[in-house]
């Protein structure tokens, strides 16, 4: 089978013809409907989160699935073959970028039926990140005011969403010819923060949810009403400087969950959107991984093979 592997850290992943993975006890083999890139991949690729999530070459990258049952391995209940499914596979394990995929049977969840299958990949980590942050860690209410830097992205996508749905006020920042995707969403306010400070635009804040990080995470205190609380996306914040001003800031480091996905879907057959930047062949995975390390993609990259 085809899978897009890293062959060393920092080095460009490569489309290569490898053996197709068993499932071995308590696994499922799953025929790759598509796959979703993250950031999390880059960041893997490029070495930068070894220390968290160290993988051994060649790796086939993603954690991002949704596909079919193709194999059951022994041991395995409350599957079948054809089962249309859903996963978030270990980041040290990858594997979501290929033809077929062996992962753990508790992992999977079934796929949303609102959504093409190679398109629910695309909830996996982003939707279910969004959640964590949306509701475990803000436990966003009705009424409150919340700041939603980077709207148009993967993860900022679904927290405008999940944001409204509880009832918040939500303003979010991305480039101008994001406006229309950001409104769509549901956004209350939009803010061009290539052309305007998000300081001037918006204040009493109660959350910011942070998926930029350095100089936008320092400027954002300044939004916030006292005891207003940031929440961190790509890296830790600063606790201490966000303490000395009366605030509260909380890092999301999203682990793959299989109990939460479930949430995550049960709210996308209500209706979630799954903003797609581009869907591209297996053959272009390469130079999808490319773009998305660019920064720019709107919504989520879909690799479908």
């Amino acid at each position: 089978m085809k899978a897009l592997q890293y062959t060393a850290y920092g080095e460009r992943p490569v489309v290569h013809e490898i053996p197709e993975p068993v499932a071995g006890p308590g696994e499922v083999l799953v025929r790759v409907a598509g796959a979703a890139l993250n950031p999390l991949d880059v960041k893997i690729g490029a070495g930068h989160v070894q220390e968290y999530f160290p993988i051994t070459f060649p790796s086939v990258v993603g954690t991002d699935l949704a596909g079919t049952v193709e194999r059951l391995g022994s041991g395995v209940t409350g599957w079948s073959v054809g089962d249309a499914v859903i996963t978030r596979t270990d980041p040290t394990e990858g594997g979501a970028v290929a033809e077929y995929a062996v992962v753990p049977a508790p992992s999977l969840v079934p796929a949303p039926t609102t959504a093409p299958l190679e398109v629910a990949a695309g909830l996996a980590t982003a939707a279910a990140t969004a959640w964590q942050a949306v509701t475990e860690i803000a436990e966003l209410r009705s009424g409150q005011k919340v700041l939603v830097h980077g709207g148009a992205g993967g993860v900022g996508s679904f927290v405008i969403q999940l944001a409204r749905r509880v009832g918040a006020h939500v303003v979010a920042t991305a480039s101008g010819n994001a406006a229309e995707i950001v409104r769509k969403l549901g956004a209350d306010g939009f803010i061009d923060y290539t052309r305007i400070d998000f300081r001037t635009a918006v204040s009493d804040v109660d959350v910011v949810v942070d998926s930029v990080g350095g100089e936008t995470e320092a400027r954002s205190l300044d939004v916030l009403k006292p005891g207003g609380l940031l929440v961190s996306l790509p890296v830790p914040p600063d606790f201490d400087r966000a303490a000395a001003r009366g605030l509260r800031a909380a890092f999301v480091f999203h682990a793959s969950d299989a109990e939460r996905l479930a949430r995550v879907v049960a709210v996308a057959n209500e209706g979630l959107d799954i903003v797609v930047d581009r869907t591209v062949p297996l053959s272009s995975a390469a130079d999808a991984f490319d773009y998305l390390a660019e920064g720019h993609a709107k919504g989520k990259v879909i690799v479908q093979p």
